[in-house]
């Protein structure tokens, strides 16, 4: 059975500052194109609302990342336009959102905020309605008034917190996830967790692939863009990149053979200062 999640596309950069348009807008196959026309996603169509969210690029790593949410469809709204080419910034996430049960409401819209720590999700939880209110009193009851919307996408977020996301994240969601198919297994669903996951602190992003099917979500990162442009030196849009830019996305920006790397299943890829790093996160329920 599907869940009552959401079937999205998103994408994650930290790197010298940039302007965000240059990946949502702006690419050959952005964040605004896929949200019109997916070619790996579930749902070919992503038009119930967007997120942004960004780490100013002129306070230190881990300050307070700020957020714009819309219900409009990204392709449709203007203010994310202007937004889009008028900041810099050194980490950002975005986010287009096609809904599978939870209403179209702005605090349906990732990525989710606690303190310095962003959070999106592209899957769902399977039958997460049966499920809801067991995972809801898992969570810590001083983080429950943060719960503003109606996603099994922040309740997975808050239950990573409450494993303590802030000391451990991978270790918080290894348990977080586990928790998620205790529950559901113990209420008869097969297939109780399913997505790819981006989290980030503002200094690091952890990114997670994952099903308990085994079978997740597409995601992909790029290559190192000292790599790129000695394989593409005709290419003069990669000039627009410092040599720590580095994305992870649900499917690739562009069509250059070589450019992006398939994320392995259930794998935590890891991207920080010094590039790419990979762990293995579970093996699959």
């Amino acid at each position: 059975m599907q869940g009552e999640g959401d079937m999205c596309r998103w994408l994650a950069y930290t790197g010298e500052p940039l302007q965000p348009s240059t990946l949502i807008l702006d690419a050959q196959q952005s964040l605004v194109k896929q949200s019109l026309n997916s070619q790996l996603g579930a749902e070919t169509v992503n038009g119930d609302g967007f997120g942004l969210g960004w780490y100013p690029a002129n306070e230190a790593a881990g300050g307070i990342p700020a957020l714009f949410h819309s219900t409009e469809p990204a392709w449709n709204d203007e203010n994310l336009r202007e937004l889009a080419h008028a900041i810099e910034s050194p980490l950002f996430f975005s986010h287009v959102r096609a809904a599978a049960g939870p209403p179209i409401q702005q605090t349906n819209c990732h990525p989710f905020r606690y303190q310095n720590w962003m959070f999106m999700h592209n899957g769902f939880l399977g039958d997460f309605l049966t499920m809801k209110r067991d995972l809801v009193l898992a969570v810590d009851p001083s983080l429950y008034p943060d719960i503003k919307g109606t996603t099994d996408s922040e309740v997975v977020f808050h239950l990573a917190l409450t494993y303590g996301l802030m000391d451990d994240p991978i270790e918080a969601m290894r348990q977080a996830v586990r928790k998620v198919e205790s529950v559901g297994h113990g209420l008869g669903v097969r297939f109780p967790m399913q997505g790819t996951i981006a989290i980030s602190d503002g200094a690091t992003i952890w990114t997670f692939r994952y099903s308990s099917q085994g079978r997740s979500r597409s995601l992909f990162h790029s290559v190192e863009i000292d790599t790129l442009r000695e394989m593409y030196p005709e290419v003069e849009r990669l000039n627009l990149f410092g040599r720590r830019a580095r994305v992870v996305v649900s499917e690739p920006l562009n069509d250059l053979p070589g450019a992006f790397l398939e994320v392995p299943e259930s794998t935590v890829a890891i991207l920080h200062e010094s590039g790419y790093q990979y762990e293995p996160f579970l093996e699959a329920a």
